[in-house]
């Protein structure tokens, strides 16, 4: 099996290949990566001499370019991560999200099709679907539930998702989609919520979290993301789209003082901010149709992870050393 992996310097992508990598019917993985600001060569530079592993740095949105690798490397599966992910700088400039994960995923659909591939397995969130109230917690998300996104990041997404959709009614083109919660682990960019804590709390900073810090996410560590997509990708229908969650939910707060727990840092260190423009409150979705269809179920509890997760960031300074310095945009 031939694998391209877009956005594979990034925190799941990088994930990602390297449980690809563990699997012996891989046969090839060409990680294709702009290399913007959360794309981290560093994650990848490990495997620069292994045989079954190939980088190209490359935008999506170049036509040319894609095609002429679609047509060079026969991929039987894509794999779509890259994209634009943060909320914050998506309220801040828009168009570079609707240009990298509308118009960049209309370029590599256009490319599958074109060169034929067995599987288009497009990555997404369940942030497409906007929020839940916090006084219901009984309420999810199914694959069914209509799509209300609140920023210009998910709402670039549900685009995304449903042209890749559209590729399958229209022209047979084998899709698959997943909406996944928020993930955490090893690798992940210090601007997003877990291992910016971690950060901060390490050096004594204060931790700034938004608003009253009771919004409620589902978490789920990357690692049983990372298994449910090769579920999906080797056993799901096409056309389908599949939910993955973690099944735990908790607020911000609750997080940012079990960080402050597990490094032994006084609680004090949080400081409330302005909430973030049209800050969404709950998150759930239900993962029952890929545990009743596939049979995957997430193997890590919360607790668990984020203990391997603090530990990783402590025992890698200098990865984040190399982020803080902007050293690591010059490694590739």
């Amino acid at each position: 099996m031939k694998f391209l992996v877009t956005g594979g310097a990034g925190f799941i992508g990088t994930n990602f290949i390297r449980y690809l990598l563990s699997q012996d019917d891989v046969e090839h993985i060409v990680c294709l990566d702009k290399l913007t600001y959360a794309g981290n060569y560093d994650n990848l530079r490990i495997f620069e001499n292994t045989p079954r592993f190939s980088f190209v740095q490359m935008d999506i949105c170049d036509r040319e370019k894609i095609f002429s690798l679609f047509a060079e490397c026969h991929f039987d599966y894509v794999i779509h991560f890259a994209a634009e992910s943060h909320v914050d700088r998506s309220i801040e400039n828009p168009s570079l999200f609707l240009q990298t994960n509308v118009i960049g995923t209309s370029v590599l659909l256009d490319a599958a099709l074109k060169y034929g591939i067995k599987r288009f397995h497009q990555i997404s969130t369940d942030e497409v679907y906007g929020d839940l109230p916090l006084d219901r917690p009984d309420l999810l998300f199914y694959e069914t539930s209509p799509l209300k996104p609140s920023s210009p990041y998910s709402a670039s997404k549900a685009s995304a998702d449903l042209l890749a959709l559209s590729y399958h009614r229209t022209y047979g083109l084998p899709i698959t989609v997943s909406r996944c919660s928020n993930n955490y682990g090893p690798y992940q960019f210090p601007e997003k919520l877990i291992p910016l804590m971690i950060t901060k709390a390490s050096k004594n900073l204060p931790l700034p979290v938004y608003g009253d810090g009771k919004n409620v996410r589902d978490w789920i560590y990357v690692e049983d993301h990372c298994t449910a997509v090769y579920e999906i990708i080797r056993h799901g229908k096409d056309g389908e789209i599949y939910h993955i969650g973690g099944n735990e939910e908790k607020e911000n707060l609750e997080i940012v003082r079990l960080i402050l727990e597990k490094l032994q840092k006084p609680q004090n260190l949080i400081t409330f901010v302005p909430d973030r423009k049209g800050h969404d409150r709950r998150y759930g979705i239900s993962s029952e149709k890929l545990q009743k269809e596939l049979g995957w179920k997430p193997k890590t509890d919360f607790v668990s992870g984020m203990e391997k997760t603090i530990t990783w960031y402590q025992n890698n300074t200098e990865w984040l050393r190399r982020i803080e310095t902007g050293a690591y945009r010059l490694q590739y």
